[in-house]
């Protein structure tokens, strides 16, 4: 049994960490959660033997995203099992889960479960209604059926070696209105710390396209309004209408 959950996430818009927070509230465990969205640094975090890591990170283009690397950079196992989460906006998850796989392995840890789950897609109208309570039950069950496998049963995670191309984010850069009351909420919740103090300015080589700012600004002041951009949207919404279902892994 084991005696503590540790709970490590990126969720840029919110797909991840509720799916994080119901699994692990769903283990009945004593939990410790990290939220790593917008860490200044990588976070110190040693599992004991006896923990159970539950680590979520949403799939960027079939891979993990590139700066999760760095934020992982710290983290420790002393032979601890782990329960691999990736996100997906209705396309594939790729290389994700594998990826992960192999960042957790070389620290020490032993995947025994891995899902890919279905949630919102940053771009467009994709999924919007997802995780649904359906989604969420889904892998609530699959986090229980973790804890009644043998301690240390490896699962296998799907995916390739050497992995896809990806894990960079798009190239669409927010814009912002008048609206903006400089509040500094992005600034301070940007993962990937682009936008400038006066809440404007983006430095466009270290912006992921997450579209947290969009999603989360008060005013409604971030938004993307290029031609190019709406028309991107329009085809990716036609190409991914098709429902995905959730994949598990034990």
């Amino acid at each position: 049994m084991y005696q503590k959950l540790v709970a490590v996430y990126f969720s840029a818009t919110g797909n991840t960490k509720t799916y994080i927070e119901d699994m692990a509230k769903a283990t009945g465990l004593e939990t410790v959660f990290y939220d790593i969205t917008a860490a200044e640094e990588a976070p110190e975090i040693v599992c004991g033997k006896d923990d159970l890591l539950l680590l979520g990170a949403p799939d960027y283009s079939g891979r993990i995203p590139t700066l999760l690397r760095e934020r992982f950079a710290k983290l420790r196992g002393e032979g601890t099992d782990a329960v691999l989460v990736v996100t997906f906006g209705n396309r594939a998850i790729d290389d994700a889960l594998v990826e992960l796989e192999d960042l957790v392995s070389e620290r020490g840890f032993h995947v025994v479960g891995g899902a890919g789950l279905v949630g919102r897609h940053t771009f467009g109208q994709i999924a919007v209604e997802r995780p649904t309570a359906a989604d969420k039950m889904q892998a609530a069950d699959f986090i229980k059926a973790v804890l009644k496998k043998e301690k240390g049963a490896y699962a296998k995670m799907p995916g390739n070696r050497p992995y896809k191309d990806g894990g960079k984010g798009g190239k669409w850069r927010p814009e912002t209105t008048d609206a903006c009351g400089a509040c500094g909420l992005c600034v301070k919740n940007c993962p990937a710390h682009a936008i400038a103090e006066d809440c404007k300015t983006i430095n466009e080589d270290l912006c992921i396209s997450c579209f947290r700012c969009i999603r989360n600004c008060p005013k409604g002041a971030k938004q993307i309004t290029t031609e190019a951009y709406l028309d991107f949207e329009k085809m990716l919404e036609q190409k991914l209408a098709k429902r995905q279902e959730n994949e598990f892994y034990l």
